[in-house]
């Protein structure tokens, strides 16, 4: 065997990336099956779900949750078995997936354990997400020191933001951790999605991480970056081995654990990259999601009116008769259209 050229072909990034989404893809399959037989064993009743909420999720009763467990144990070894760890953008992504991760069990751990849909609160989810997301946008922006907002559509100069750079920054991580988490309302909707924009980010930060690229389509270039194309693949990886247990009907839910943690993930990696109003893009249905909520409840607390039926925007469409499978499809088809706008912003510069 030449060892020679096996280690040579472990230094590219485009292997890591593929071994990454196969190795997660094989430790998701692999132990899905008896991770979701222990969660069922140790939560019982599973997962509260809302008695005012669409009456035929209450057929769910009894699927567990947490299953963002199993998604992140997929990522951490493919993560640790093919990523530089010297760099800090990986250790600054990671501080937010597993510091995201952990608010979300908490929060998850409180609803089953005192068999309530509401979990931690709020003000004391943002504070601790706000205070990780700021931790992790100093990291990066202590190593490479680029303050600046680039705008899609747009070849000119850059918007310097300063130190508010630090608050903007922080601000998208959370936004999009939250954004991910109320979509994880039906089977599927939130993985496939998650697993769409990372293919996009995959893309986005091979090309920032390479001078020769990003001069060519004129994106900020961003030494390093590259190496996140690992992250992007782990998450793949695991998001397909996920969806095959979550897939309807699902056998165990994703959980806070899962959604807070994947959302604040593609959130930093945005940051990273520098692609911040990209994500918007790519990530355009989690951002309608999370507008659906706001606009319903803004509304609501004026006027005492519904702008819809329900809120998450994917329960109004539930209301008004299609069925769970084909909100989920067509949400899907959606987020495969908004990655590929985001991805041609690349090239309209």
């Amino acid at each position: 065997m030449d060892f020679a050229g096996v280690f040579n072909l472990v230094r590219y990034l485009s292997f890591r990336a593929g071994a990454a989404i196969a190795t997660a893809l094989v430790i998701g399959l692999v132990i899905g099956p008896r991770f979701i037989g222990w969660l069922r064993v140790r939560q019982g009743k599973g997962q509260p779900i809302r008695d005012d909420g669409p009456q035929t999720h209450l057929a769910k009763r009894g699927t567990p949750t947490m299953g963002g467990l199993m998604i992140l144990t997929s990522v951490m070894t493919s993560v640790l078995l093919w990523m530089d760890l010297s760099s800090i953008y990986v250790w600054a992504c990671l501080f937010v997936t597993l510091g995201f991760g952990a608010i979300g069990f908490l929060d998850d751990y409180d609803k089953v354990t005192k068999a309530s849909h509401k979990g931690l609160s709020g003000k004391m989810r943002l504070v601790l997400e706000f205070l990780i997301a700021g931790f992790a946008a100093w990291l990066i922006v202590n190593h490479h020191g680029n303050t600046a907002l680039y705008l899609p559509f747009y070849n000119g100069p850059a918007i310097e933001l300063g130190p508010f750079y630090f608050l903007f920054a922080a601000f998208v991580i959370v936004a999009f951790g939250n954004a991910v988490n109320l979509t994880d309302g039906l089977d599927g909707l939130a993985t496939m999605p998650v697993i769409v924009a990372c293919m996009a980010f995959m893309a986005i930060v091979y090309l920032v991480g390479r001078a020769d690229f990003a001069e060519y389509l004129g994106i900020p270039h961003v030494p390093g970056a590259g190496n996140l194309t690992i992250l992007c693949g782990a998450i793949i990886g695991a998001g397909l081995a996920f969806l095959w247990f979550n897939a309807p009907p699902a056998a165990v839910f994703m959980g806070d654990t899962g959604s807070l943690a994947l959302g604040g993930t593609i959130g930093v990696i945005a940051v990273t990259a520098h692609h911040e109003i990209v994500l918007g893009v790519v990530g355009g249905l989690f951002v309608v999601e999370a507008m659906s909520v706001i606009i319903q409840v803004f509304f609501y607390k004026r006027t005492g009116k519904r702008v819809f039926r329900m809120a998450p925007i994917h329960h109004h469409f539930e209301q008004l008769g299609w069925a769970e499978p084909t909100v989920v499809i067509r949400f899907w088809i959606i987020s495969f259209v908004l990655a590929l706008a985001g991805l041609a912003t690349l090239k309209l510069r």
